[in-house]
């Protein structure tokens, strides 16, 4: 340990496109929505995180919400930074500190961001006084926090389904050997939701209520053992502009994501066509691990399974594994040297 070691904060950031958790002293210290409200006139920042959610649709012409990040990438890198920063100052440990002169933090980026976006991400990190910072995969940092010693020579498969992107990835000795991110998510859902509710019932609902639906009757499956019951929804009717209430069953909400879901599943099955016969041998004893927000829903790890003809687990925590795998390889960065990317 150098002599200004306890001067320098260790910071784990799982930076999504739907939520930002960032782990401090092994303890997830932040956990809010990845969301921003401007000022239009002024540009300055009004709230961010779940303050900034709650207004959503709810607001005056001279406010807007933002989601600096869209789709897995960045969408705004200095709405992204100011967000951070002030995340970070959150933190009591750092924002009473007295001594604290700089960071030690490792971000969790998706399999498909490109090597430009990489080193913006970096740059961002370093202007919030980040003495050293490192990237890994978000896919390699589940499996790490799921408890997968992915250090070892065995074969291991990981569907981590965020809020703007699915990463698939297929990982051995520290590596993904193959992967790919698909647009296909959590926000696609609800916007699969969204379009059938209006399509089917004639009722204009947001990006929040659909959140709400997936969350109580959300399914993957056409048949559930333990099926939620029918909730009730409320919008404005599209034909008359009234506010109107209407009812929804998880069946339906199956017929509204089952394309979307179907495309997940085709990039999957490509995903293990295209791996060597040793690793497809491991992966038919490890299984597939199932991580991120979007595998709480109904009924996936089933139909995956069906699908893929292996079994799939779901993690214990899934909106967690990623940020506390993070958390970990920071901890022990001479040990998961090799999980981080360089390439940039």
């Amino acid at each position: 340990m150098g002599l200004l070691d306890f001067l320098t904060n260790k910071i784990a950031v799982d930076l999504g496109t739907t939520n930002t958790l960032i782990s401090h002293k092994g303890k997830i210290a932040i956990d809010v929505p990845s969301i921003i409200a401007v000022n239009r006139l002024s540009g300055k920042i009004i709230a961010v995180g779940k303050e900034a959610s709650s207004m959503r649709g709810k607001i005056h012409q001279n406010i807007k919400t933002l989601y600096p990040l869209r789709n897995g990438v960045i969408a705004n890198f200095d709405l992204s930074e100011k967000m951070l920063k002030i995340l970070i100052k959150k933190i009591s440990d750092i924002s009473n500190a007295i001594f604290i002169r700089s960071y030690k933090m490792i971000i969790a980026i998706p399999c498909g961001i490109t090597k430009v976006e990489m080193r913006a991400v970096k740059e961002s990190a370093r202007r919030l006084n980040a003495k050293n910072v490192y990237l890994i995969s978000e896919p390699m940092a589940a499996a790490i926090g799921a408890g997968i010693d992915v250090l070892q020579p065995k074969g291991h498969m990981v569907i981590d389904i965020g809020g703007g992107t699915t990463d698939i990835a297929v990982i051995t000795l520290g590596g993904i050997i193959s992967g790919q991110s698909v647009k296909i998510a959590g926000n696609v859902f609800n916007n699969d939701i969204i379009q059938y509710v209006r399509e089917k019932h004639n009722l204009h609902i947001g990006e929040s209520t659909a959140e709400e639906i997936k969350i109580k009757v959300g399914s993957a499956v056409n048949v559930l053992e333990l099926p939620p019951k029918k909730t009730t929804i409320r919008g404005r009717d599209v034909l008359t502009g009234k506010p109107k209430q209407t009812f929804l069953t998880y069946k339906e909400i199956f017929k509204s994501l089952d394309k979307s879901i179907t495309q997940i599943e085709n990039a999957v099955l490509e995903t293990l066509s295209d791996i060597p016969p040793e690793i497809s041998s491991d992966i038919y004893n490890t299984g597939i691990f199932l991580t991120g927000g979007g595998s709480l829903l109904r009924g996936l790890d089933k139909r995956f399974s069906t699908t893929t003809e292996l079994p799939v687990y779901k993690s214990d925590n899934p909106l967690e594994v990623v940020v506390k795998g993070s958390d970990m390889v920071l901890k022990n960065i001479d040990r998961y040297s090799n999980v981080l990317i360089r390439d940039i």
